[in-house]
């Protein structure tokens, strides 16, 4: 790719500049381009295991294309249609590249502030959705929250209202190998990043309440 070939040629003039390995430049040149608060929207191993590359392969390739001077909307784009990113990691890679080049502030995703959490639970993925969908059953691992479902595309995908308000919650749920699936949650529209950092640790401690109620087998 042409991207490549120019991040490539950056990576050995440095290499003659300075004498490091190119492994060393590379490293280096990618870390000059990031800020020191960059966090991810997602664990960089199941970005691998997803697209075949890293944060280092993808940041470099949309550094070379020119994707600081561009929106959210054509970075995602660019990156699905010209790599095959599947959609919802073509948006995660967006929202990473933009927090680590400074576009885009730390924990604020596309839709305003927001709080990821992923567990992966050994359980298919019907009895996680349900988990969601049933109120009862919600209840005991989220208790006294409100949620108003928006859409639901069972047992892949859900959207809710929250408490009334305008943040919502959005559900992805994935089907893993050995009856086991993966659920990723996102508090999006937060109030601003004193309401996620303290959202933040009690949606963990959720999550692992949710983890632990359906493998023990308490919600069946």
């Amino acid at each position: 790719m042409t991207q490549q070939k120019t991040f490539k040629r950056r990576v050995r003039a440095r290499m003659e500049k300075t004498g490091e390995s190119y492994t060393a430049a590379r490293r280096r040149l990618i870390a000059d381009a990031s800020e020191p608060d960059f966090e991810p929207t997602v664990a960089e191993e199941r970005v691998i295991e997803a697209t075949g590359h890293g944060w280092d392969h993808w940041f470099a390739a949309l550094d070379d294309w020119g994707a600081r001077s561009r929106s959210h909307t054509e970075i995602a784009r660019w990156l699905r249609d010209e790599h095959g990113v599947p959609g919802w990691y073509s948006q995660a890679i967006s929202v990473s590249y933009e927090r680590a080049r400074g576009m885009r502030a730390v924990g604020e995703g596309v839709n305003g502030f927001n709080v990821s959490v992923s567990r992966t639970v050994a359980v298919p993925a019907g009895h996680l959705f349900a988990a969601f969908d049933d109120p009862d059953l919600r209840e005991r691992w989220l208790p006294g929250v409100e949620l108003a479902e928006r859409t639901s595309t069972p047992p892949r995908l859900a959207r809710y209202d929250w408490e009334g308000g305008p943040s919502r919650l959005v559900v992805g749920i994935e089907a893993l190998e050995d009856g086991r699936s993966r659920v990723g949650l996102s508090h999006e529209r937060l109030a601003d990043n004193d309401e996620r950092e303290r959202l933040k640790p009690w949606w963990r401690e959720r999550m692992t309440a949710l983890k632990a109620l359906l493998e023990e087998g308490g919600a069946r």
